[in-house]
């Protein structure tokens, strides 16, 4: 089993930051993909970057060059960090560890972009 926790998000006026962390804790050395996603408000979950075991990372064409994902191993955390946000960005963020067997997910933290 896989812990997730998610913190960081709240109220951002548009073209402003915000950054996310996710505490993760539980059978870590299993995990080989990272990801986060959202879920805007009346839409369908979608995601947002995902990073392999290898180091390589992938964003959502709607995040490219405004969002960067990392992680630091020593802390088991990973991080978004937002920039340029948009209206368009406010959803429930949620991150995501995969192991060979099962995606687990955290509760989600709210980021709301509105002036």
């Amino acid at each position: 089993q896989v812990q997730l926790v998610e913190s960081g998000g709240g109220l951002v006026q548009p073209g402003g930051s915000l950054n996310l962390s996710c505490a993760e804790s539980g059978s870590i050395v299993d995990i080989y993909v990272w990801a986060w996603s959202r879920q805007p408000p009346g839409k369908e979950r979608e995601l947002v970057a995902h990073i392999n075991v290898g180091g390589s990372t992938n964003y959502a064409d709607s995040v490219k060059g405004r969002f960067t994902f990392s992680r630091d191993n020593a802390k088991n955390t990973m991080y978004l960090q937002m920039h340029s946000l948009k209206p368009e960005d406010t959803a429930v963020y949620f991150c995501g560890a995969s192991t060979a067997t099962k995606t687990f997910w955290g509760r989600g933290t709210q980021v709301t972009v509105s002036s």
